[in-house]
């Protein structure tokens, strides 16, 4: 007969059977493992959220609005304006111009060309400013009046465009002429020269030789202009202009319609 004892033992062995059967993991041995693995994997995921929540983000950069064209153009005109009159021409390099503008230098080739083309725009919008000036200056009043006033324009001008006369002033490109100052002087006096042709020819006076006073009066401006611009306490430009005025006015206002010099008139 069998003891109570085996009948236990058999029973007990039965129970353990079962504890590891197909009862309990569905007779796959490696699922407690995997379960295991899991829950570290949760953990894990909730410590590094936690390290998220307590460590601040570092600040993104700040992307800088995309100019339109239009604005791109005029900042680097102003940009180009303020080189050139700091540095002229030839020692003015477009990695200076994108440098200041902070872009890159593709974007002023893109917009001008190159350097020339950038500096053939600022001097052409120089030189229509100054133009449109002296024409609102002289278009009303007497003869003296308009004097006064297209030399008080242009010192204006010097006065509150003191970077783009600066341009007018400093050296041009080899290929504007003769790379010196004269040369976009000259340019400026041509167009005046345009405006004293028809005074000229209302007042009765040989329009040939107009241009010769535009650049005579140009030249006198513009030289007393840098004298302004350089001088430790310059005068007010009203009463510079006043000056230049004067001194014009007492050699315009007896101008002979054909004049000859004095020393060639006592010979003959």
């Amino acid at each position: 007969m069998t003891s109570s004892r085996e009948k236990r033992g058999a029973g007990d062995h039965r129970r353990r059977v079962r504890v590891v059967g197909p009862g309990r993991d569905g007779g796959d041995p490696g699922l407690p493992q995997r379960r295991l693995r899991s829950r570290r994997l949760r953990l894990r995921t909730l410590r590094l959220r936690s390290r998220d929540v307590n460590v601040p983000k570092a600040p993104r950069p700040e992307r800088r609005p995309r100019l339109a064209a239009s604005a791109r153009r005029a900042q680097l005109v102003e940009v180009g304006r303020r080189v050139f009159a700091e540095r002229g021409y030839e020692a003015t390099s477009v990695e200076e111009i994108a440098e200041r503008a902070d872009i890159s230098k593709p974007i002023v080739y893109e917009h001008f060309g190159g350097k020339e083309g950038l500096y053939a725009v600022i001097v052409d919008r120089e030189i229509e400013h100054i133009v449109s000036c002296i024409v609102e200056a002289i278009s009303s009043g007497s003869p003296r009046e308009r004097l006064e006033r297209a030399a008080l324009a242009f010192l204006t001008y010097v006065k509150e465009r003191p970077g783009g006369f600066a341009v007018l002033l400093r050296d041009a490109p080899a290929s504007k002429g003769s790379g010196e100052m004269p040369a976009l002087m000259h340019d400026l006096a041509d167009r005046v020269g345009a405006i004293f042709t028809e005074q000229f020819r209302r007042a009765g006076y040989d329009a040939k030789t107009a241009p010769i006073y535009a650049h005579a009066l140009v030249g006198m401006v513009a030289f007393v202009g840098q004298w302004w611009t350089e001088s430790r306490k310059p005068p007010p430009v009203e009463t510079v202009a006043s000056h230049i005025a004067a001194l014009a006015w007492m050699g315009l206002r007896h101008l002979p319609k054909r004049p000859t010099l004095a020393t060639t008139a006592r010979r003959s």
